[in-house]
C-alpha cells in the first residue's frame, strides 16, 4: 500500500508557492515540506481541510492510493 502526495502538482496549478501555502494554512515551511516530499506518516484533517480550502482542491486531488501487489 502507498499513499502519493501530488501536492507540487496542485501547488504548480494553481501557480502557488509552497511557502504561500504555508502561511494560508499556517503550518511551518518545513513541516509542509515533509508533507509534499511524502514523509509525513500522519495528517490532520484541519490540516487538509485548510490546504483543499486554500487550493480549491478535493483530498482526491493530493492524496492518490496505489496498490503494491
Amino acid at each position: 500500500m502507498a499513499i502519493i502526495i501530488e501536492l507540487d502538482v496542485m501547488l504548480a496549478k494553481r501557480k502557488m508557492k509552497s511557502t504561500q501555502l504555508a502561511e494560508l494554512v499556517g503550518i511551518t515551511p518545513q513541516n509542509l515540506s515533509v508533507l509534499r516530499s511524502g514523509r509525513a506518516k500522519a495528517i490532520r484533517f484541519s490540516t487538509l481541510n485548510s490546504i483543499c480550502q486554500h487550493l480549491k482542491c478535493e483530498p482526491g486531488d493530493i492524496l492518490l492510493y496505489k496498490d503494491q501487489t
